[in-house]
């Protein structure tokens, strides 16, 4: 019998994942990574409510301290790149290094064969690699969170709610008598328990928060004062605070003089981008000059766009797109799909070319 660890959250997905596994004949043991300690929010329910879905399903159960590393990865370079001018995701870091190796560590203590997740996606293998599928019910599908697994991660993963949909698992959860399938999903930063993200950044950012600064067009025209670069993202159009007689968006963050460039919407379309940090979901590294030709996503919920990636000397990568992308954000990930709905890599978007 194989023995796999389940990451579990609390949430409904991942102890249906585990309910699976269980029920397919694997030896399941219920893992939760915990990364926060007692008093910062009310997080400690989590843990709760994933020991009661463990105690159901009959399986052990064990939270893991991660507190640190969590902090260490995933924490300060949020709040470091949000200073500087770019609009993070905590979860593109916080998979491969905090959750996928702490489930790892995990396996090795417990000798388990495998660890598991109840993201929506799909671990395949080609001839070039591992890599993720989309899930089928394409409103869940979580890929593009997951595009910075290792080839050794998704060689030991398994993922159960690929192709299912979220009614199908609540469904399952309502029967087996999981207290969590009929909670809401979560939309929010993690760690982020009170307020928003921009109290949250103001509240750690210490003596590097910006402070206000001017709005303005594209022209260099000063349009007014805004309250700090860590309240806006490129395309946001509301809470601007201002009356221009038309609406206007973000377009532009000047993390150097402290301005948010403001534009009508037509002028946040772009051609291109320049990523760093690229990842490819593939054995063997790209030469410089390879080009891809792929399905693009800049954005979680984003449709995919055609595109062409051309792979640049220094992990960098240029995205040119068939068709213009709006409000492209510097800081996101640009995440590529081949025809077949397979993960072929992304990268951090860090120039934008109108």
């Amino acid at each position: 019998m194989a023995k796999v660890i389940v990451g579990m959250s609390g949430g409904v997905d991942s102890s249906v994942a585990a309910y699976l596994l269980k029920e397919s004949g694997y030896d399941v043991i219920g893992v939760t990574l915990r990364t926060w300690n007692s008093g910062e929010g009310s997080r400690c329910c989590e843990i709760d409510e994933a020991r009661k879905a463990a105690y159901i399903l009959g399986i052990p159960y064990y939270a893991l301290n991660r507190v640190e590393n969590f902090r260490r990865l995933v924490v300060e370079p949020f709040v470091g790149e949000y200073v500087k001018g770019f609009t993070p995701n905590p979860c593109i870091g916080c998979n491969p290094h905090v959750k996928w190796e702490g489930m790892l560590h995990a396996a090795k203590i417990f000798d388990a064969d495998y660890v598991a997740t109840g993201h929506y996606a799909s671990v395949i293998k080609k001839p070039e690699g591992y890599t993720l599928k989309k899930a089928l019910h394409g409103e869940k599908d979580q890929t593009y969170m997951l595009y910075r697994l290792t080839q050794e991660q998704l060689a030991a993963t398994l993922m159960p709610l690929g192709g299912m949909s979220k009614d199908d698992v609540r469904g399952i959860a309502a029967e087996v008598g999981i207290p969590a399938a009929s909670l809401p999903d979560s939309q929010e930063i993690c760690f982020v328990t009170n307020g928003s993200y921009a109290d949250y950044i103001e509240a750690n950012a210490g003596d590097s928060l910006p402070g206000e600064g001017r709005f303005v067009d594209e022209e260099g025209n000063v349009l007014g004062t805004h309250k700090g670069i860590t309240h806006y993202t490129v395309g946001q159009r509301k809470g601007l605070g201002l009356a221009l007689g038309s609406p206007v968006y973000v377009k532009e963050i000047r993390a150097e003089s402290n301005e948010v460039v403001l534009g009508k919407k037509e002028s946040l379309l772009a051609s291109s981008l320049i990523c760093d940090d690229v990842c490819l979901m593939r054995a063997e590294s790209p030469e410089p000059g390879e080009e891809i030709s792929c399905e693009v996503k800049i954005r979680y919920r984003s449709a995919a766009t055609s595109g062409v990636v051309k792979v640049l000397p220094g992990n960098r990568a240029a995205v040119m797109f068939r068709e213009p992308v709006s409000a492209a954000a510097p800081g996101q990930s640009a995440v590529f799909y081949d025809r077949e709905d397979c993960v072929v890599g992304g990268g951090i978007i860090r120039e934008v070319i109108f």
